[in-house]
């Protein structure tokens, strides 16, 4: 007497993989997308922001750099770092401008010497005082 094993779908198919892995999934996008939202947002607007618009060769050891900045207290004291390079990119310059409590937004133009000739000029880094 012998019998047959009683016939498994689970056996002949596979067992229906768990969904356990669901809700922790969930939860990490809501996390995530709350995250993602929120650091969008926060840093798109920063205290600070300096934007280099131009700058000009006006001399054998003179670059002209035209630049400006966005504050969002006006009452903050700015000072920026500009720096001229040579056609090595060696810094030949460097200097602190500084901007004095104001307007919010604010833009100006500097002479900056340099102790050779310089090819191209940037903001290094501009900072709350």
């Amino acid at each position: 007497m012998f019998s047959e094993p009683e016939f498994s779908y689970e056996e002949r198919y596979g067992k229906e993989p768990s969904k356990r892995w669901l809700i922790p999934a969930i939860a990490l996008l809501v996390l995530g997308s709350a995250w993602i939202i929120w650091a969008g947002t926060f840093h798109s607007y920063p205290n600070l922001r300096s934007t280099l618009y131009s700058f000009a060769i006006t001399g054998e050891k003179e670059v002209s750099i035209r630049y400006g900045i966005e504050r969002k207290n006006g009452e903050d004291t700015v000072v920026c770092t500009l720096v001229a390079y040579d056609f090595d990119k060696n810094v030949v310059a460097q200097i602190d401008d500084e901007f004095l409590p104001g307007d919010k937004k604010s833009q100006r133009t500097t002479v900056v010497p340099t102790r050779s000739a310089p090819v191209s000029a940037a903001i290094s880094r501009c900072r709350i005082k």
